[in-house]
């Protein structure tokens, strides 16, 4: 069975860290373009950060970069969203998504089941 399955998230105040996980099973995350997503409450979701299959190339939407870095572990199959300096505004539910071809697209062929992210004091 082909799932992605996040984990990490929770509650952290303003300033705070978080490291989320997304774990493969089913396929060979090497393989895929990989995308972490977001969907705060009444928005629509929009992608975070992604990186490439062969992990050559990063990309980041405005307002997280410099503090927030994807990685993966090609060993444990799982791709990696360490956030730092998180704010209110990061709060939303953090998805992450694998597709063979199309990179850092909202259509992706596999998706997790999200994880919470709510930064509050």
């Amino acid at each position: 069975q082909v799932q992605l399955v996040e984990s990490g998230g929770g509650l952290v105040q303003p300033g705070g860290s978080l490291t989320l996980s997304c774990a493969a099973s089913g396929f060979t995350l090497g393989n895929y373009n990989i995308g972490w997503f977001r969907q705060a409450p009444g928005k629509e979701r929009e992608g975070v950060s992604c990186i490439d299959s062969r992990g050559s190339r990063t990309d980041y939407r405005n307002s997280v970069k410099g503090r927030f870095t994807i990685s993966w572990n090609n060993a444990k199959n799982t791709v990696y969203l360490q956030m730092n300096r998180l704010s209110p505004e990061d709060t939303a539910v953090y998805y992450c998504a694998a597709d063979p071809n199309r990179y850092c697209k909202i259509d992706n062929d596999v998706w997790g089941q999200g994880t919470q992210v709510t930064v509050s004091s």
